[in-house]
């Protein structure tokens, strides 16, 4: 009973007496089935670190500094998110203070993935072509870098008046997972969120929501998971900004179910948390809603598109 005991700790119950019931009649097949998903459980396991932190107005140096001190306490991560434009909070003026893809912004992602040995994932303003872009970018410990450039400009802020929307969705496949990356304002527009056949496992999206809306981010982020079955993480910023917008943080955990594993509001906290693929697969294979999703694609690449 012992390997039934495990299982169940990963496993929704109504999952679990299902699959007991269908191998009822082979113990043996049964207790061999449950070792193997149990190992592959182990291996399958993601530990993410979500950094809700304040933010220095338009200062990129003190920023890495403050957040080198919190990723100085982490251990053991996989990965590491910090909110949206963490070198500089929400700023209209990228022509100040925009770095390139070569700037010391990024060098410093880079020696924090190598020092931790994990993925960090973040936002920043960078400059390329003569245009700027709300850029996240995803830097793996051996310093490559993957980035999605934000698709839904806020325009309510003018965001769309100083930067360049992307066009093209990111996926990482990470440790075994798929994991898709957005920034924010996208979370409001759920096609382009969409998880036709299970694209992805989980959904990262890292803002500087402001607490005046803070119903919003949380129903969304809630809305997203249990709509693609995937878990949802949502990292999301604390303090004032130079605009004098406040900042309440709600950063959450979201799993498949829509079940809320963690929320944390209204203060600097570094939290580990951890990820099980099985219950992704899990949840799918109890509830295939999935497959009876509509089948239609954007005008440009899309989650779940042929292209």
């Amino acid at each position: 009973m012992r390997i039934y005991d495990a299982v169940w700790l990963h496993l929704d119950p109504d999952l679990f007496q299902g699959l007991f019931i269908k191998q009822s009649n082979n113990r043996q097949v049964m207790t061999e089935i449950w070792v193997k998903s149990e190992l592959s459980m182990i291996e399958q396991n993601l530990k993410v670190t979500l950094v809700q932190t304040d933010l220095v107005w338009e200062n990129a140096e003190q920023n890495r500094e403050h957040i080198e001190r919190h990723i100085a306490q982490i251990t053991g991560s996989d990965l590491i998110i910090l909110p949206e434009m963490f070198t500089t909070g929400f700023s209209m003026k990228p022509q100040a203070i925009a770095e390139t893809m070569t700037g010391p912004s990024i060098q410093w992602m880079k020696a924090m993935a190598a020092k931790k040995d994990c993925a960090i994932v973040g936002s920043m303003i960078i400059t390329e072509n003569q245009r700027f872009y709300n850029r996240l970018l995803w830097v793996n410990p051996d310093g490559s870098v993957a980035h999605y450039d934000k698709k839904h400009l806020f325009t309510f802020a003018q965001e769309d008046h100083e930067y360049t929307a992307g066009n093209a969705p990111l996926v990482v496949n990470f440790k075994g997972w798929k994991i898709a990356a957005f920034i924010c304002y996208d979370l409001r527009f759920p096609v382009w969120s969409r998880n036709v056949n299970g694209h992805y496992d989980a959904a990262i999206y890292i803002a500087s929501w402001p607490a005046r809306r803070s119903a919003h981010w949380c129903s969304l982020l809630q809305a997203r998971a249990i709509e693609n079955q995937s878990y949802v993480i949502g990292v999301n910023r604390v303090g004032q900004d130079g605009n004098q917008l406040d900042y309440d943080g709600h950063t959450m955990l979201i799993d498949p179910l829509g079940e809320v594993l963690l929320h944390e509001m209204n203060h600097e906290v570094v939290k580990t948390v951890q990820l099980s693929l099985s219950h992704v697969q899990g949840v799918r294979e109890h509830f295939p809603f999935l497959k009876d999703a509509d089948p239609f694609v954007l005008n440009n690449d899309v989650l779940g598109s042929d292209a």
